[in-house]
């Protein structure tokens, strides 16, 4: 996914804050070996000073022959210097482990050793990158309680029967297809029919997908998305608070909209939520709804342009049975 400047720059100061960490706790150790083990720090100075020695040799190199510089005790040749060093730190990992210290003890410390606590590695995004990405869009989605029960791994038919049975599948289906699908096109999914019947269980289940391929999601109950839009548009002192939330509603990859219908309906609401549906789909965003309301109810409730864009843009699949939360608390 492409990372909005705050996403990115949150994901940086990880790496600033890991890279921090790990220099100081390499500092530590570096004085915890001084203070057992002199002559290590000796060593270590010896290390230093050969290094400058050779600089400054190079520099002056056509100020002076290698006679000169022999007789001077520097090192006259790249190769001289790299078995200086060589001797030094043989020298120097003898006298760490007679201190009672690995050998590695001293060696730069990375919470990932593949892009050394940058980010990126071999020209391209380091793993760890795209982890972090996910944990951040995970944390920014509002989902994270919702997809760790309700998910594809705990989906089960044994609920449904007959026409139920078969709404249920077609859902499921059309879930999947969405999954499969969703870099390539722009899709739009409601979900409607009777409570606990499925419709936020597939919801979550596709987002957990989602977000597990690199994608943003945000998820609002209907009364939580109209709230927000009713305070960022009426309240000013409110406004710089709830930018980011009101930029993610219109630039994430997907929205999901749960119980659509619940909340408080006027010509406010019904204006903001054309808007919305049609700013996402110029955006070329996807939002996935829920709602219990029927398809007669839906057309009663919301303006004739606002069913014409959900009838024109959105897939829809009914779902139909018993509670299945109540099914399972029998």
């Amino acid at each position: 996914m492409t990372l909005t400047n705050s996403q990115f720059d949150s994901i940086q100061r990880e790496y600033d804050a890991a890279q921090l960490k790990n220099r100081q706790l390499l500092e530590k150790r570096r004085q915890e070996v001084f203070a057992r083990c002199p002559a290590y720090e000796e060593a270590a100075s010896e290390v230093a000073s050969l290094s400058v020695r050779f600089g400054k040799r190079m520099l002056a190199e056509e100020m002076m022959t290698a006679q000169e510089a022999q007789s001077a005790g520097e090192v006259t040749s790249a190769e001289a210097y790299h078995e200086a060093l060589l001797t030094l730190s043989q020298k120097k990992e003898r006298l760490l482990l007679e201190a009672g210290f690995p050998a590695d003890y001293l060696e730069p410390l990375y919470d990932c050793t593949d892009c050394q606590d940058t980010g990126f590695a071999h020209g391209r995004r380091c793993r760890c990158f795209e982890q972090k990405i996910i944990n951040l869009l995970y944390s920014q989605s509002n989902l994270q309680k919702l997809i760790a029960t309700e998910n594809f791994s705990s989906l089960s038919y044994a609920y449904y029967q007959g026409e139920d049975l078969e709404n249920f599948r077609k859902a499921v289906e059309t879930s999947l297809s969405f999954i499969k699908h969703f870099s390539d096109d722009c899709q739009n999914l409601l979900f409607f029919g009777a409570v606990g019947t499925g419709k936020s269980f597939l919801s979550g289940c596709i987002a957990k997908e989602i977000l597990d391929r690199g994608f943003s999601v945000v998820y609002f109950s209907a009364s939580a998305l109209f709230n927000l839009l009713s305070r960022y548009s009426f309240e000013a002192g409110s406004k710089e608070m709830l930018y980011k939330t009101y930029e993610d509603l219109y630039n994430c990859d997907l929205v999901i909209v749960d119980d659509l219908g619940t909340e408080l309906s006027n010509s406010f609401t019904n204006s903001q939520f054309f808007t919305f549906l049609n700013e996402r789909q110029l955006a070329g965003k996807s939002v996935i709804i829920s709602t219990n309301l029927s398809l007669e109810e839906l057309k009663t409730r919301y303006s004739e342009r606002i069913f014409s864009r959900l009838t024109g843009n959105f897939t829809f699949r009914k779902l139909s049975g018993p509670d299945i939360r109540t099914c399972r608390n029998i």
